[in-house]
């Protein structure tokens, strides 16, 4: 009984972890981070399988005065002590926003997980033009955006009474249209 116990508690396990970096990191300290997990990851007796950049993206919440972040994704196998190891060096490190670790499967024979190079290699991804943060006075509300402007301008037209509602929701296209001509319907 003791055999199997002992024999089921050291058998590898596979598991996610998804972790956010900053979303100003520079391609420096994202290599650092990646060869980092890296060596953790074999020095602690495990098998990286997966390594994913899945770029820049908004946060679903602000956390610590962040609103986009670069999520990486990193698929291993291991024992209980690895996953300890990555999330200890990841809370160690200050580009690191958030993290979270999955436990995949349990009993994976690390010998017929076939892994490509193609697989483990990360890449840097850089920040497109349309990724600039809004501005302080776009926040505060100070400066309306120009798809805000446009549809006040829609909504404007198609309330012809001036008392704020929209006219074709009670009256229908046709007649508001007709209104618009001056015509009488």
């Amino acid at each position: 009984m003791t055999q199997v116990q002992s024999a089921a508690a050291s058998a590898d396990r596979e598991y996610e972890t998804i972790f956010i970096l900053r979303s100003e990191v520079t391609r420096e300290s994202s290599e650092s981070i990646s060869s980092r997990l890296t060596d953790i990851v074999s020095r602690e007796g495990g098998k990286l399988t997966r390594f994913e950049n899945w770029g820049r993206r908004k946060l679903a919440y602000p956390v610590g005065k962040q609103k986009r972040g670069v999520y990486v994704y990193l698929k291993y196998i291991g024992r209980g002590n690895l996953v300890s190891e990555v999330e200890r060096n990841l809370r160690l490190l200050d580009d690191v926003v958030k993290y979270q670790t999955v436990k995949l499967r349990e009993e994976v024979q690390r010998e017929a997980v076939v892994v490509g190079d193609e697989d483990v290699k990360f890449e840097f991804v850089e920040p497109s033009p349309d990724e600039v943060d809004e501005s302080r006075a776009r926040e505060l509300g100070l400066e309306q955006r120009e798809y805000d402007r446009e549809g006040d301008r829609r909504d404007r037209d198609r309330d012809h009474r001036g008392d704020g509602y929209d006219d074709a929701d009670e009256y229908g296209e046709e007649e508001v249209a007709a209104a618009n001509r001056g015509e009488d319907t």
